[in-house]
């Protein structure tokens, strides 16, 4: 029968562990199989590591590498761009723009076209034209005041 070096071992638990990662994805896995990556390396470069050595070792490089994703690499990758916060509520991207009253406010109701659309605008009584700035969104209506 033939015999595997123990740094090919440690590189199958390697493969098997970022497989793992890939049916049931959650990023634990792959550092874990990263970490039993660099234990064969160690030992491809130090063979006569002993096995109670390699346990503690790749414990540490698990913990690590673990530790290091989250710390380090996680917070980088999850930065959002400005502005990314009202990404998905248009409504509140218009707070300070201006747009053009296509229906009077009146008794505080009126419409103001916005784009290629027209939306429900809720502020002082202004004549049809007027020029308004968006100051609060309450839902689909805009809150404006008269642009000065």
């Amino acid at each position: 029968m033939w015999e595997l070096s123990a740094h090919y071992l440690w590189w199958i638990l390697a493969l098997l562990l970022i497989a793992g990662e890939v049916l049931l994805p959650g990023y634990f896995m792959l550092w874990i199989g990263l970490a039993a990556a660099a234990m064969g390396m160690v030992l491809w470069a130090v063979p006569t590591l002993g096995l109670l050595a390699q346990a503690v070792l790749f414990a540490l490089l698990a913990f690590a590498f673990c530790v290091g994703y989250a710390r380090w690499l996680r917070p980088r990758l999850e930065r959002r761009a400005p502005g990314d916060e009202r990404l998905n509520r248009r409504g509140e991207q218009m707070i300070g723009q201006r747009y053009v009253l296509v229906e009077p406010i009146v008794n505080g109701r009126g419409k103001a076209r916005v784009g290629d659309g027209q939306w429900l605008v809720s502020g002082p009584d202004l004549p049809l034209g007027s020029t308004v700035e968006v100051v609060a969104v309450e839902g689909t209506t805009l809150q404006v005041r008269a642009a000065t």
